[in-house]
């Protein structure tokens, strides 16, 4: 296979003590502690007997597998050929397609209204694939693109961590949810507010810490790259699914599973994989295609919500319909000068 076009020398710099400051810090214990919060919140939506039926009956667990692992590197591999990217670039994307999926999707799964234990299954099951399936998607289709090699660069550590970070607070959910469901709708009133907050101070600190370091990035065909691969994820995986004929709440779960990515580890292994002056400003592209996941999932979230509100609204009007349709048929049907609320007098015996 032909390679790409060779990287051109950058001229980039990261910020200084990039890293190491303590915003850095900071940002990584609030990241840490929001996924302890939205995986405790998620667990509590979560039911043993589900769970078990999804095991008993995986038909949905294994398509969503097959989409995470099957659409996502094969896009990132397609869009990097057809922008014709340089060979960091195209493996940049690349090992952002083979990452298992994000925590983000669980969020966007609950939006959605989709199955929730799917969903945290999905996730966890994924990451812990990724322990065999990352190497393995980064050896084939990494060939003709990096002549180094990517041997020992799966950062299995993180990965470890990563489900440590998802069956943990996602357990005790589940557990709460079963023993003391009274508590649950606190657990997760609490659960969304402390989210909010954490998310303005993500927001904040990714602002001081990048700074316009990710406008290096922002190139034109590492914007359209990063747009579209998203965007194919969640449409093949919505459309793979309804193709299997799974329900519709599976679906939509399966459609957000299959776009969201795990840019964390996409990050690590860009940091251990390429020095900085090799790499260049390649080190926010994980960011960027966080943007438009983001973006593009709310988007899908909004038009399906729109979708479901007009639908009701129709529903509504046909039930308004059908009930005045049937007041109108009652009097007809009563006949003989009988109205709505009226009883027929009862017949009198006839005196001879």
């Amino acid at each position: 296979m032909e390679a790409l076009n060779e990287s051109a020398p950058i001229n980039f710099t990261l910020p200084h003590n990039f890293g190491k400051r303590p915003t850095d810090l900071a940002l990584s214990v609030i990241l840490v502690f929001m996924l302890l919060i939205i995986m405790l919140s998620l667990g509590c939506t979560m039911e043993f007997g589900r769970i078990r039926a999804h095991f008993r009956k995986p038909k949905g667990l294994a398509i969503a597998l097959v989409a995470q692992y099957g659409i996502m590197p094969l896009t990132a591999f397609a869009l990097g050929k057809l922008f014709r990217l340089n060979n960091v670039e195209a493996l940049a994307i690349l090992i952002c397609g083979c990452s298992p999926g994000g925590n983000l999707s669980n969020i966007f799964a609950l939006a959605m209204k989709g199955d929730m234990n799917l969903s945290i299954m999905m996730t966890t099951c994924s990451t812990f694939l990724a322990l065999g399936m990352m190497p393995l998607l980064l050896y084939l289709y990494s060939r003709g693109i990096y002549d180094g090699t990517l041997k020992d660069k799966v950062p299995y550590g993180s990965i470890v961590i990563s489900l440590i970070l998802i069956l943990i607070p996602c357990t005790i959910g589940i557990i709460l949810n079963t023993k003391r469901p009274q508590y649950v709708r606190y657990v997760i009133k609490g659960g969304t507010i402390l989210l909010i907050l954490c998310a303005i101070a993500v927001t904040v600190l990714s602002v001081l810490n990048v700074g316009k370091s990710i406008l290096f990035v922002m190139t034109p065909h590492l914007v359209a790259t990063s747009s579209l691969m998203p965007f194919t994820g969640f449409l093949l995986g919505y459309l793979l699914s309804a193709l299997f004929r799974l329900n519709a709440r599976c679906s939509r779960t399966v459609c957000m599973e299959t776009g969201c990515q795990n840019v964390q580890l996409c990050s690590t292994i860009l940091n251990v994989t390429f020095p900085p002056e090799v790499i260049g400003p390649l080190f926010f592209f994980p960011l960027l295609y966080m943007l438009f996941q983001l973006g593009e999932g709310l988007l899908f979230i909004a038009i399906f919500r729109c979708y479901e509100k007009t639908k009701l609204s129709k529903d509504k009007m046909k039930t308004i319909s059908a009930a005045d349709s049937t007041e109108e048929t009652i009097p007809t049907a009563l006949g003989n000068g009988t109205h709505k609320g009226e009883e027929c007098p009862p017949t009198q015996p006839s005196v001879v």
